[in-house]
């Protein structure tokens, strides 16, 4: 969570004074002769550079002793009177007026005309007409007063010295001690001064620097408009800053929803953990509930927990309530050499997040993963103790859920050992796991007959023993490098599958089923194909890589394929005898001047392809364009990456394992593509292509390609393209599915279902202008695309203005989800610098 009084513009600068040069300088004695080490460091940061006489005259003394100047000074005992252009330096302070008194015996100065005084341990910046200042206790009053405090000025530059540096004005100021004000009857704001676009006119604040300010009475004005009253409220003036508090409200308006209005506590528990828990009311549907818990006890180790949740009066008559929950849970830490890691999600049902997730692409994703590992590596070997629960929703009705648990699972593994005084290496893995699996029973309707899939459930705890000990034989010879390698697979399970056929899942039986495989592969990988390109060609030098390379594999053994239950990749092996080649090539550039390239701040979340926020949808991949650093000089950079592999399956039953007319998914296909093709018997696969291009930083095309040639068509095709130039970003994605369907019911073998194409195409399109920071105005609009059923997903579109100290957000959304959601929505957010923000608009829902 990122804490709302965080500084999200930085303040402007503030103008000094002009100074006129003194004509008569004077020194007083100093009590304390032993603390001259210390003043001449208190000094520099005094006389910042200033070139006055005066500032000279204290900067190059060698001693703690004030420096007086004035045009004219008369005496009196311990009172120095100082007539014109007076400055008086004493350590880290400088004074300035036109007329000063200054005792000697306290050090007070009392000072009228034009007062300012600059400097202290927090850089203070005060204006007034006339006050007094004690330079020991770093006490005074000051009368009609403009200040600042955070920050420094070098050449009339500032430079903050402070994340929450502020702006005040009075008609009184009492400094009661060297970080306590009491401001009567003035104003606080973060914005540039003497024209702020916001502040606080308050009766009274109480200014405590390093903690907060407490404002009493007070009204918020927008342009010289007051737009709310508060009877107390506070304001960081803090380094770090967390404060507990009621946090800005929120409003807001949907089509479905209505009118929403909220709010929400942020409770500091202790310097490790905080809390927030808050709600909404929907004029239209009912309440919601948020809360979040976060504890960090160190760098490497956190919990989060993150709870929301709608109590729903219902929509249309009669009423469809679709109100539900979600709990998250994320946790890491090291104990012992141990990493652990938990993620726990918990839907209450699928409708739920269709209705009510912020997110296109979370509301449409129809998985829920909850996972918990503990483990441990150590000279090559690895221990894993592992717990996962699946979940896939089938539709919007309650129950028609997929679920599939591991638990508990403990896998070790090795990777490869050398065998003593012999070129073999081996390694190895074995695994022994608890799992169960349920799937729903389903019923279709086709004119006036209907048809059901009876449920299918596994024990609750149905083990599996595996091991798959491992030989190889690495050869290199000048350059050629050629792998055999042998695998014994050995796998045990308490139940077996029968009676599956067609549609039918069949039954799980208490039988124990013993299988066993030969694995044997040979992999042969020639030397790189490599060129350098001598002559330079778009300010760039080139190298072209091709990395070719073939593998032989032949499985043999698996007699009980359609016995076995399917709950992950494990299960899925079968027999086959098949060749799989490929290459790899590169190109390669680097610069040949130190031009540094466009590091700019980019709208990284607008890419195309990118995860949304705590969520991975399969067809996006990480977004490469953030959070890169910016680099500067010749670098070489790998331009184009272009992968294409390929199989060919000399037995093209798989040792008879293949049911035609069903999507099979077996080892050997997801080894090559995720995309299932497999319904009839056939030698050549299809041919995968991966292509890669980024050209610079800022830069990233893909496009990933099935070509089926038995069948002549792209069974998949993704493209992503993200581009950055100056201020603009442009994104856009083309998504292609052609491929056999799942059945009406998923059966308990991802193997096998109906081969009923699917048909999928879908676009995504991104533009935007500026950043979340920028000063003035920036903008952006992003919408999905079903070409398929020809319908309009999503529409997105995000303007903001930005000032000095403040910023507002204006967003509009639509969604059309399946018969779930037909919604409009209408967010705005207003951002104080150093305040929060109020609206409607949260930070996982931003395009940018």
């Amino acid at each position: 969570m990122t804490l709302r009084n965080r500084f999200l513009i930085t303040l402007a600068i503030l103008c000094h004074l002009v100074m006129v040069t003194p004509l008569v300088t004077g020194q007083l004695p100093s009590d304390d002769s032993s603390a001259i080490s210390q003043a001449n460091e208190a000094k520099e940061k005094a006389v910042d550079s200033k070139t006055t006489p005066c500032g000279k005259a204290f900067a190059q003394q060698s001693n703690n002793h004030p420096t007086l100047c004035a045009i004219e000074q008369e005496r009196d005992g311990d009172i120095y009177k100082l007539h014109g252009a007076v400055e008086i330096y004493y350590e880290t302070y400088v004074l300035k007026s036109d007329e000063a008194t200054f005792n000697s015996d306290t050090n007070e100065a009392t000072a009228t005309g034009h007062f300012a005084l600059d400097g202290g341990p927090n850089d203070d910046h005060i204006r007034a007409s006339h006050g007094t200042y004690n330079f020991v206790l770093e006490t005074g009053k000051f009368y009609d007063v403009t200040g600042t405090t955070g920050l420094r000025f070098r050449s009339n530059r500032p430079i903050l010295t402070s994340s929450a540096p502020f702006a005040f004005t009075g008609k009184l100021v009492d400094k009661v001690s060297p970080t306590h004000y009491l401001v009567y009857n003035g104003t606080i704001t973060t914005c540039e001064l003497p024209h702020p676009k916001w502040l606080f006119d308050a009766r009274k604040v109480d200014v405590d620097v390093g903690g907060n300010a407490k404002i009493y009475h007070s009204t918020f004005d927008l342009h010289g408009f007051p737009i709310l009253w508060f009877p107390y409220a506070t304001h960081p003036v803090e380094k770090e800053s967390r404060q507990s508090g009621f946090l800005m409200p929120s409003v807001g308006h949907s089509s479905t929803n209505g009118y929403t209005v909220g709010d929400a506590y942020y409770w500091v528990i202790n310097r490790m953990m905080d809390a927030t828990i808050g709600g909404e009311y929907f004029s239209l549907r009912g309440g919601s509930q948020r809360g979040e818990f976060r504890v960090r006890p160190s760098e490497t180790s956190y919990v989060d927990l993150n709870y929301f949740g709608v109590i729903d009066r219902g929509i249309g008559t009669p009423p469809l309530k679709e109100g539900g929950e979600n709990v998250r849970l994320n946790t890491a830490g090291n104990l012992d050499g141990f990493r652990a890691v938990t993620t726990i999600d918990y839907l209450s049902s699928f409708l739920f997040r269709l209705a009510f997730n912020e997110v296109f692409s979370q509301a449409v994703y129809s998985e829920v993963k909850s996972q918990a590992f503990l483990s441990k590596s150590a000279d090559g070997f690895t221990m894993n103790g592992f717990a996962e629960r699946y979940q896939n929703f089938l539709s919007t009705t309650p129950g028609q859920v997929i679920t599939i648990l591991h638990t508990p699972s403990l896998d070790f593994s090795g990777v490869d050992h050398s065998i003593s005084h012999t070129p073999l290496y081996w390694s190895f893995d074995a695994s022994g796991t608890g799992l169960s699996r349920s799937e729903p029973s389903q019923c279709s309707t086709i004119g006036a007959a209907q048809s059901c899939i009876p449920a299918f459930r596994t024990a609750s705890l149905v083990g599996r023993f595996d091991l798959n000990p491992e030989v190889s034989l690495p050869l290199l010879f000048e350059g050629w490098s050629l792998r055999p390698d042998l695998t014994l697979h050995e796998t045990y399970y308490t139940q077996r599958l029968v009676g599956e056929s067609g549609a039918n899942p069949g039954q799980a039986i208490s039988d124990a089923i013993n299988r066993q495989a030969v694995d044997m592969s040979v992999e042969l990988r020639p030397p790189a194909l490599e060129r350098i390109f001598d002559k330079p060609f778009l300010g760039r030098k080139w190298k072209h890589v091709i990395e070719p390379h073939v593998v032989y594999r032949f499985v043999t053994g698996v007699n009980n394929f359609s016995n076995i239950l399917k709950f992950d990749e494990r299960d899925i092996l079968s027999d086959t005898n098949e060749v799989e080649y490929g290459f790899v090539t590169r190109l390669y550039a680097k610069r040949t001047s130190g031009k540094p390239e466009d590091c700019g701040t980019i709208m990284s979340a607008l890419t195309v392809g990118a995860p949304a926020p705590e969520s991975t949808i399969p067809w996006q991949h990480t977004n490469p364009l953030a959070n890169r650093p910016c680099q500067s000089g010749p670098q070489a950079r790998e331009i184009v990456t272009w992968e294409l592999n390929q199989k060919y399956f000399l037995d093209p039953t798989f040792g008879g394992t293949l049911v035609s007319g069903q999507r099979n998914v077996f080892t050997s296909t997801i080894d090559l593509t995720g995309i299932a093709f497999l319904t009839q018997p056939r030698h050549l696969s299809p041919l995968v292509s991966r292509l890669r291009v980024e050209t610079t930083e800022r830069t990233d095309a893909e496009w990933d390609m099935d070509y089926d040639f038995q069948n002549s068509r792209f069974n998949a095709s993704t493209l992503l393209l993200n581009y950055h130039f100056g201020k603009v970003t442009v994104g856009g994605g083309d998504a292609i599915l052609e491929i056999p369907s799942q059945n009406v019911a998923l059966t308990s073998s991802p193997s096998s279902s109906s081969a009923e194409p699917v048909h999928f195409n879908q676009f995504r399109t991104a533009l935007g202008y500026g950043s979340i920071n920028k000063r003035g105005f920036s903008a952006a609009g992003s919408f999905g695309f079903d070409a398929y059923v020809h319908q309009l997903q999503f529409v997105s579109s995000q303007a903001t203005y930005n000032w000095d100290c403040c910023g507002v957000t204006l967003e509009y959304r639509t969604y059309t989800v399946a018969n779930v959601r037909n919604e409009n929505l209408f967010l705005f957010n207003f951002t104080l610098a150093n305040i929060g923000g109020f609206g409607s608009l949260r930070p996982q829902g931003r395009l940018y």
